[in-house]
């Protein structure tokens, strides 16, 4: 740029000198004429982009021109200014503070592996799942490394925070939560599944799968239930359901036997029984939907297998981004080598400390 402006000047004056052996007529016939060549140059650029040594040299000598000629510049005194004060910030620009350290090279690309090996999971799914592996780092700086590895996380969903929270979570730990999905098998049979959650820790018992449900069926289910929960379910004291025709008063006569009162929600309000819902949901973006089932048998061995994966290995947000049958007061070590583990037929990664 200083070599430029040397010549711009340099060129500048030797016309200045060959204009001082011409006349005054053919002067002022030349500058007539620029005048009109720049007026019809404007009609044509209406913004032109000078060089920084361009605009050093009309700087400089603007302030030798007649002020009655000044306005008819291509630059006014604003924007003269503007130039300067341009030159004065990129003296004095400081280099910004470094901020937080950053993230180690492996937990990023740690990240990204999980991002680019599980497309369907937003980045606070790949925030519980380094949570397991004993990484400590924020869902914020997770979502920032996707973005950056051009991942794009999905939508952030902010949990509901204040006394509301406190008082249904202190209200979860006596609660089950029952109802019935439907799935379609190849030959276009649809299987019933029925299935019990523990509210508090998020625990799925997949109690059977037919297709025929009956309330003589779904009664017996229930019996078998708590013969499996033995002791512990004398911890529950209600069980949430639908007004489904299925589940009959021999139904809630099981639960009443074990001092677990069943409360029914409105008519057509399935929000009044929000968990199970949401486990149906994920059951079917996660494993059923992506499968095609043969038979009743298949299907209840896919949904057993999910069941396993749901409450072993698969994070919640509700508990902290852990698995229901995790501890909440063990955090384990971060390996020095992930793998990973397909379940339910290949559907789901799972990732474990190398051993």
């Amino acid at each position: 740029m200083f070599v430029r402006m040397l010549y711009l000047v340099a060129t500048r004056i030797f016309a200045w000198l060959v204009l001082l052996s011409r006349s005054s007529a053919a002067k002022e016939a030349e500058i007539l004429i620029l005048r009109h060549e720049v007026a019809v140059l404007r009609r044509q650029v209406a913004a032109p982009k000078p060089t920084w040594p361009d605009r050093a040299l009309l700087t400089a000598f603007a302030r030798l021109l007649p002020r009655a000629l000044r306005r008819h510049r291509i630059v006014s005194p604003r924007t003269l200014f503007a130039w300067h004060q341009h030159l004065i910030k990129n003296k004095w620009t400081q280099l910004a503070s470094p901020g937080r350290p950053p993230i180690p090279e492996e937990l990023r690309d740690l990240i990204t592996r999980l991002g680019t090996e599980n497309p369907r999971w937003g980045f606070r799914r790949i925030h519980g799942e380094l949570r397991r592996l004993g990484h400590k780092v924020s869902p914020a700086t997770v979502r920032r490394t996707l973005r950056a590895a051009g991942l794009g996380p999905a939508p952030r969903r902010h949990p509901v925070r204040g006394e509301w929270t406190v008082f249904l979570k202190a209200q979860a730990h006596g609660l089950l939560a029952t109802d019935l999905f439907h799935v379609d098998t190849v030959g276009l049979q649809r299987l019933y599944a029925l299935f019990v959650m523990e509210v508090r820790t998020r625990t799925v018992h997949i109690l059977g799968v037919t297709a025929h449900p009956t309330a003589t069926w779904a009664t017996q289910q229930a019996r078998q239930l708590l013969w499996q929960l033995g002791a512990c379910a004398s911890e529950f004291t209600h069980l949430v359901r639908d007004r489904d025709a299925k589940f009959t008063a021999a139904f809630d006569a099981v639960f009443a036997s074990e001092g677990i009162n069943v409360t029914k929600i409105p008519p057509r309000s399935p929000n009044c029984n929000p968990h199970a819902e949401r486990f149906v949901r994920s059951a079917r973006e996660e494993c059923t939907d992506r499968l095609l089932l043969f038979d009743r048998g298949h299907a209840e061995k896919v949904l057993h297998a999910y069941a396993r994966h749901f409450n072993r290995h698969r994070p919640h947000q509700g508990r902290g981004q852990l698995a229901p049958l995790n501890e909440a007061n063990v955090i384990p070590l971060p390996p020095a080598r992930i793998e990973r583990r397909q379940a339910v037929a290949g559907l789901i990664n799972e990732y474990h400390r190398a051993s």
